[in-house]
């Protein structure tokens, strides 16, 4: 499986800098935080998408996803969130990254933000699947569990509109890893994963040193094709969609580390090589 981590943990670091972070501590790809307080985010000129472009082909690392914060189970207009989920698509198009990621963020009936987020994610994977990427909705907030992000993916039916499990969500909501892998995998993109104290304290912790089960998580990645339950979006026939074959085959585990939410821990780039290690040391277990 091949290891990227994200530039939450890295708040505020130059393009290059970050970029050149990720090739010396042998991670082949960054999921890019797109928010105006970071460097990427789509109010970016032609200009200087071209240059961050060029900053990770120079350095032979891939953008893997634009990491939005567009919330598509949220009450309100649909129009506003169509732009704002339209900008990041047309972003990722640009620097070339796989995904673009949103979250559910929908209000206190669980009917409606279902509704919401199917009918919005439906209209927008068609374009999404003309623009070359893929929509991604977090296993987050009001919709922390693979049951949760299945059940919406479910309904939208559409290729371009998939998951990104992040472990500590499905775990602290108390949903069994087996049950959460079955769940989101016939629409799995790829997977967060991180270490925290405990289910009440999600202070980032270096992997191995907190509570999450990383080992029993990548035991069910590595083995999906195993198993009777593969990973992998489900055609017509049965068989697996080839967008969800690639993402099988590509196997990213992206180190998500909350240091912009946890300015009193650790900087993160002391810790790569320790991340990079365990997690490889984990895979070569399973």
């Amino acid at each position: 499986m091949r290891l990227a981590f994200s530039t939450l943990g890295i708040p505020g670091l130059s393009v290059s800098d970050a970029v050149q972070l990720a090739a010396d501590n042998g991670y082949e790809g960054l999921e890019l935080r797109a928010h105006p307080e970071e460097p990427v985010h789509p109010g970016l000129s032609l200009d200087d998408r071209v240059d961050v472009v060029e900053e990770f082909k120079a350095a032979g690392v891939e953008i893997l996803t634009v990491a939005g914060y567009a919330k598509v189970a949220a009450p309100g207009d649909d129009e506003a969130v169509f732009g704002e989920v339209r900008g990041l698509l047309e972003l990722a198009r640009d620097l070339g990254a796989s995904y673009v990621r949103v979250f559910p963020g929908g209000g206190d009936s669980i009917e409606e933000a279902d509704a919401t987020a199917a009918r919005r994610l439906a209209a927008m994977a068609p374009p999404a699947a003309d623009l070359g990427v893929r929509l991604l909705l977090e296993t987050h907030d009001s919709h922390s569990t693979g049951e949760d992000a299945a059940r919406v993916l479910a309904a939208v039916g559409h290729a371009s509109a998939g998951a990104l499990w992040d472990v500590m969500h499905t775990w602290r909501a108390g949903e069994d890893p087996v049950v959460s892998h079955r769940l989101l995998a016939p629409f799995l993109g790829y997977v967060q994963v991180k270490d925290i104290a405990s289910v009440d304290d999600t202070t980032p912790l270096p992997p191995g040193q907190g509570v999450l089960p990383l080992h029993r998580i990548l035991g069910l990645l590595t083995h999906a094709g195993e198993a009777d339950d593969p990973i992998g979006a489900v055609g017509s026939g049965g068989s697996p969609a080839p967008a969800a074959r690639a993402d099988s085959a590509r196997g990213w585990l992206c180190w998500e580390y909350e240091k912009r939410w946890y300015p009193e821990v650790p900087d993160l780039p002391a810790l790569l090589p320790g991340v990079r290690d365990h997690l490889k040391a984990l895979l070569a277990e399973v």
